[in-house]
């Protein structure tokens, strides 16, 4: 039985780092950076979630726009020490995913 495709994929990650990783489409400045011609968009996904389930999910949450993925990389993140205020503590273990979309698709709105 396949899981509600929302469950696998929690929330689209926005950082610095993947709207530089998303601007690398449009790119003209660098020979290197120009052969990057996949939409590339990083989502915050379910640890046990495997990469088949996630290229399913996606093409599922964006049916209406016919997405098609390409490729999911995947990256377990691990907790990291913290201090607040003199207390010691460990931030929460992650899973984030790289979604390559073909290259006419896009997920901003249009």
């Amino acid at each position: 039985m396949k899981r509600d495709p929302y469950q696998i994929i929690k929330h689209r990650h926005v950082t610095e780092k993947t709207q530089v990783l998303e601007g690398l489409k449009t790119a003209t400045s660098n020979v290197c950076l120009s052969r990057c011609g996949t939409p590339k968009y990083v989502f915050i996904v379910d640890p046990l979630a495997n990469k088949q389930e996630i290229a399913w999910a996606i093409e599922e949450i964006y049916s209406e726009r016919k997405i098609r993925v390409v490729g999911v990389n995947t990256i377990n993140v691990k907790p990291k020490e913290r201090r607040v205020r003199g207390r010691r503590g460990m931030t929460k273990s992650f899973k984030k995913a790289i979604v390559s979309l073909r290259n006419d698709d896009s997920l901003d709105a249009l």
